[in-house]
């Protein structure tokens, strides 16, 4: 993947919709060259797919975290699990330092968000964790 395609992607992620001609002009390649990267970005798995996001799904989950989440042990693969069943959740991530996972939750409300904290921390192995709150967000992607 070069610098075209990373900017490529990048104008995509802003407006997925852009026509191809505009999308040349941002560029300053061919129509033809849009074209062809965004046909081999897809081709090779790069571009899994385009989306919509409706106006209601935007003001979904009003109370949104970040719960970090420290593991003791080598349950992760059932933490993750019993994790994922939570309709609260919105992706789990796995990394390195001093967590081992990060949760998006989101909820209606602080009281909900309060609940399902409280229910992750009692899940056996979870040693120590950390929970911010998410105030706004400048790019969504």
């Amino acid at each position: 993947m070069d610098d075209v395609d990373r900017r490529l992607i990048s104008a995509l992620r802003h407006d997925a919709r852009a026509s191809l001609s505009d999308l040349s002009i941002a560029l300053g390649v061919s129509r033809t060259t849009v074209r062809a990267r965004i046909e081999r970005l897809s081709a090779r798995g790069d571009i899994l797919g385009f989306t919509v996001v409706l106006k209601e799904e935007a003001r979904r989950d009003p109370v949104r975290g970040l719960m970090m989440i420290g593991i003791e042990g080598r349950g992760t693969d059932r933490i993750v699990r019993q994790i994922m069943g939570l309709t609260e959740v919105r992706a789990v991530h796995s990394t390195n330092g001093r967590w081992d996972l990060v949760v998006e939750l989101g909820t209606e409300t602080l009281e909900d968000l309060d609940a399902v904290l409280a229910r992750i921390r009692r899940f056996d192995g979870i040693a120590t964790s950390e929970t911010n709150l998410l105030l706004a967000t400048r790019k969504a992607g």
